[in-house]
């Protein structure tokens, strides 16, 4: 059964997989991955810490081949392999058919399709969990904890934050009332991780400026994630929801996929301690100190919610059942000893992907993304040349010509002191605010990649470099011409015949037809 979710959501990830376009974010991974490995180890003691296994995984995966399709394979086949992987918890803690079901459902879920296209560790770290879910099972099973140690310290690796699933399985032990032996056994594997665990976050905690983004979290935060588990769509979200309330009632009352033995572990509680408790405690944390929650960071809570959804569908059966043991009338395809109860059950998940099928196929449109910064590069080919200067404002729109490198060669960088593979940083170390105005003197023509907000006075950046940036453009420039992409615009500056002369303001910028 885990094969056929399996296939499906590999067929998903591999549709549409060559967008055509990396985002920020997936080009980082890009540029810092074909680093050498010492690069790589330079640059994570000072960012990016939490990421540095998956870096060199994708060291490895980039020497084969360096494009952007090969980027983001190792995570359609992290999600093919999560897919599975919830629908063999689903038929170990109830039936195959469970979870087939939820096999399914992971599969065709477009939070779960969006991140097996995305060039970051998210989906592998889903399958991680997942893996070390079912080794969880296996421990109580059988007392052996090493593996599942062993799984969840490398999960953890690739991201310090799957560290949120040793209180759900501990919240899933608890509500299965496991004896001392399995708590002993769970807690020796758990502290061993933890301990494995200190150097990245000691590391990463110096680093937590990165993040420094992010905001609280609201209740409205609380109900999109929710409907990224059950379902974008209406129809889809009410349906899923109802049927996981059911799967809970369920467990709570001891119906299917609910009671179990003292001593083991059950769906609804595997279940609802995965789909709630990472994010909840994630969302709380962010509540009293810096915010950390961002919903890609408990991607691998998702999982929770199709087993329970499919524990709800399995208890709607055996309610089925148990009406037609008292001689109630009941639909044929109902009733639990039906063969047709399998298809029954795949004809209903059949309208998931259709109801869901215009999010799936906008999914696949770059302009889904945050920013395109192959879109940015094209835009720059158009009009850049051989000679030009640049200046890229804020220094992270840089890392569009560390994606696209051919638009820009042969111009000049007026900021960059030391590159960012020679200095250890993501997009480079950049010079003090008055060597770049040195660096302009007698230059003409400036070509900016810039967030537009900054160029808008939306944000005004902190560093003294950023703003001499601002204050060269504007005192000794005009904008001759734009191109925007997204949030990112690419500026034509010329400069002025007298610059020192009183000039009227700018005219607002006008489209270049390039």
């Amino acid at each position: 059964m885990a094969g056929v979710p399996a296939l499906v959501m590999l067929g998903l990830g591999l549709w549409g997989v060559d967008r055509g376009g990396m985002w920020r974010d997936e080009a980082v991974t890009f540029q810092v991955a074909r680093r050498t490995v010492p690069q790589i180890w330079r640059l994570l003691r000072d960012v990016d810490a939490v990421h540095g296994l998956y870096y060199f995984l994708m060291h490895a995966v980039l020497a084969v081949r360096a494009d952007e399709v090969t980027l983001r394979l190792p995570s359609v086949a992290g999600a093919a392999v999560a897919a599975g992987l919830v629908a063999e918890v689903g038929a170990r803690l109830a039936r195959p058919r469970v979870g087939l079901w939820a096999g399914l459902l992971y599969a065709v879920n477009p939070m779960a399709g969006h991140y097996a296209q995305e060039g970051r560790s998210y989906a592998l770290v889903a399958a991680g969990v997942m893996g070390a879910t079912l080794l969880l099972l296996r421990g109580v099973e059988r007392g052996a904890w090493w593996g599942y140690g062993a799984c969840l310290g490398v999960t953890c690796w690739l991201h310090e934050f799957a560290v949120l699933v040793v209180p759900a399985h501990g919240v899933a032990l608890a509500l299965g009332r496991v004896r001392g032996r399995t708590w002993r056994g769970w807690g020796c594997a758990v502290g061993a991780v933890l301990v494995c665990l200190v150097p990245m976050v000691l590391v990463s905690r110096a680093q937590a400026a990165q993040v420094a983004w992010l905001r609280r979290p609201t209740g409205a935060t609380a109900e999109g994630l929710a409907r990224q588990f059950l379902g974008a769509s209406d129809g889809v979200y009410w349906v899923c929801l109802g049927l996981a309330a059911a799967g809970l009632v369920a467990g709570a009352a001891g119906a299917a996929g609910g009671r179990g033995k003292a001593g083991q572990v059950t769906l609804a509680g595997v279940a609802g301690a995965l789909a709630v408790v990472p994010p909840g405690v994630l969302m709380a944390v962010s509540q009293s100190s810096p915010p950390l929650y961002v919903d890609r960071y408990v991607l691998f809570a998702l999982a929770g919610a199709p087993l329970l959804v499919a524990g709800g569908a399995e208890w709607l059966v055996g309610a089925a059942g148990r009406r037609v043991a008292r001689g109630l009338p009941v639909p044929a395809g109902l009733r639990s000893s039906s063969w047709a109860v399998p298809l029954a059950g795949l004809l209903a998940l059949a309208l998931v992907p259709v109801q869901e099928f215009p999010l799936l196929q906008r999914d696949r449109d770059p302009a889904r993304r945050p920013d395109d910064l192959a879109a940015v590069a094209r835009a720059a080919a158009h009009g850049v040349r051989e000679g030009d200067a640049v200046l890229y404002l804020p220094a992270y729109t840089r890392n569009t010509e560390l994606a696209y490198p051919a638009p820009f060669r042969g111009t000049r960088d007026l900021a960059l002191g030391r590159a960012g593979d020679v200095s250890g940083t993501l997009y480079g170390v950049e010079v003090p605010g008055g060597e770049v105005w040195r660096r302009a003197a007698g230059v003409r023509r400036v070509w900016v990649v810039a967030d537009r907000a900054v160029l808008a006075g939306r944000w005004t950046p902190r560093s003294p470099t950023e703003r001499a940036k601002l204050a060269l453009l504007r005192q000794e420039f005009t904008v001759s011409g734009e191109a925007v992409r997204g949030r990112t615009a690419v500026r034509l500056y010329v400069r002025a015949l007298s610059p020192a002369s009183a000039r009227p303001p700018s005219p607002p910028p006008r489209p270049v037809r390039w």
